[in-house]
């Protein structure tokens, strides 16, 4: 196992702050199954993060990406998937569901235009009260 300093990050990352926040980066992404470009040598990831800083084997630049959109407040929209897009109601999801013959669909439409007259909302409203009558007595 060789042992790692700090002293040999330091010759490709100045930055000591910088260089930690790049190591444990990188060592979160070895966690979630990055591949290693060095040997492990039965070490633990921040361990050969540190081993790839200090051999110049990672690229800084797309570590730094990785390290921004990690710390940022609003993560990347995810894109909608085919299925979920299906279930989204639209005219032709809609009609294309039911099966209307050509008459029926006519005879809704035809009822959805008839407007209701005073006298039709008022016969309505008794028959909904159960035939009581609307006057005080």
């Amino acid at each position: 196992m060789a042992r790692v300093t700090v002293e040999d990050c330091i010759e490709q990352e100045p930055n000591r702050f910088k260089l930690v926040l790049l190591a444990s980066q990188r060592a979160r992404n070895l966690a979630r199954g990055a591949a290693i470009t060095i040997d492990r040598d039965n070490d633990k990831n921040p361990v050969v993060a540190l081993r790839e800083i200090a051999a110049a084997s990672v690229d800084f630049s797309g570590l730094e990406q990785d390290l921004v959109k990690s710390l940022a407040r609003v993560p990347d929209p995810e894109p909608a998937d085919e299925e979920v897009q299906d279930l989204i109601p639209t005219d032709q999801n809609i009609f294309g569901l039911q099966d209307v013959s050509a008459e029926e669909e006519a005879a809704a439409l035809a009822a959805e235009s008839e407007e209701m007259t005073s006298e039709d909302i008022a016969a309505a409203i008794e028959a909904e009260l159960g035939g009581g009558s609307l006057r005080r007595r």
